[in-house]
């Protein structure tokens, strides 16, 4: 979340490389492109997705330290354990840049605990507390809604979760991780708000102490800001540069199952996020699935990031089908 180079997120890196992609911030507008279809796994349910996101949002801002935060996080275990998966709330006191002590807790859902051959996939589940990028001032110090910047992720894990409980047939453990206190990154008020080293503090936390000991995956998948109207996913810097091989893999199965327009094969910026910490101090190759507006002057985010309007009016269930089916292509095929 913050805007380095003057192009904003979380943690910003981000530069644009010349891309390609033609969708303005916020655009609803879909493609009509037919693609060819391969599809493995069961059908990706966008509703009940939807739902979930909205249900994160029925506690209002998921903000660090607050009773939204808490009643949220007993909630997102009990799903995860609804869906017959090992529940570990790993606990943190984290230090915000301000101070601040972060009551933090990362949640890792397991499914199929005794495989030892395994896929990760994490999201971030805390809002960000400050709606610093909004065009009206007198909103920056008001919380986020954070549905797409955190609830939509989450809604994905969910989601796919629960297809894992109905269709019992994928051929590895699959880890599900709720990152916390990604978001309480320096707001853009401060004079040194562009530190990348206050952003996305529970999955560096994780990263130097896994919730078992020597844990490893095949590969991680990260999903930031996956239910966004008009979302188009670039592949993300630092994701080839870590892990290319599977940065393949996720869009090579997005054109599988007929979404290659919402994947364009174009490397994008780099975006310091939850995947950064877990390539460098955990050394899983992870990547980012994580969007990016070229033509939008007010981020490259869209112009709902870190505003007050990120909120249930502009999810869309399209995007939604589009990362949670490329994810069903991606887990169902591994052998």
């Amino acid at each position: 979340m913050m805007n380095n180079t003057f192009i904003s997120h979380i943690h910003l890196l981000y530069t644009v490389l010349g891309l390609l992609a033609l969708t303005a911030c916020g655009s609803s507008k879909k493609s009509n492109t037919v693609e060819e279809t391969t599809q493995v796994g069961p059908m990706f349910n966008a509703d009940s997705a939807y739902i979930f996101c909205a249900q994160q949002c029925a506690f209002g801002p998921r903000t660090m330290n607050s009773s939204a935060h808490e009643q949220c996080k007993e909630w997102i275990v009990q799903k995860f354990e609804g869906y017959g998966m090992k529940v570990i709330q790993q606990q943190a006191d984290l230090t915000g840049y301000d101070g601040t002590t972060l009551n933090a807790t990362n949640i890792i859902a397991s499914y199929k605990p005794e495989r030892m051959e395994r896929v990760l996939l994490c999201a971030h589940w805390d809002s960000r507390p400050w709606a610093d990028n909004d065009p009206d001032s007198t909103n920056w110090r008001k919380p986020v809604m954070a549905a797409n910047d955190g609830a939509s992720g989450v809604a994905v894990l969910l989601e796919l979760a629960r297809l894992l409980q109905q269709h019992d047939s994928v051929a590895v453990g699959v880890d599900f991780i709720c990152f916390d206190a990604e978001d309480w990154g320096t707001p853009q008020w401060e004079e040194d708000w562009s530190s990348s080293n206050t952003w996305a503090l529970g999955s560096d936390y994780w990263a130097q102490h896994p919730h078992t000991t020597g844990y490893t995956a095949r590969y991680g998948v990260l999903l930031d800001m996956v239910g966004g109207m008009g979302a188009r996913f670039y592949q993300e810097g630092f994701s080839l540069q870590y892990a290319r091989n599977i940065v393949d893999k996720v869009w090579k199965a997005a054109t599988q199952v007929g979404y290659g327009s919402m994947f364009p094969m174009t490397g994008g910026g780099m975006v310091t996020d939850d995947h950064v910490a877990i390539n460098e101090k955990a050394n899983i190759p992870t990547i980012d699935i994580i969007p990016h507006y070229p033509d939008c002057e007010q981020s490259s985010f869209g112009n709902t990031w870190h505003t007050v309007t990120d909120n249930m009016d502009n999810i869309d269930r399209h995007t939604l089908q589009a990362v949670g089916q490329t994810m069903v292509q991606v887990l169902y095929s591994e052998e």
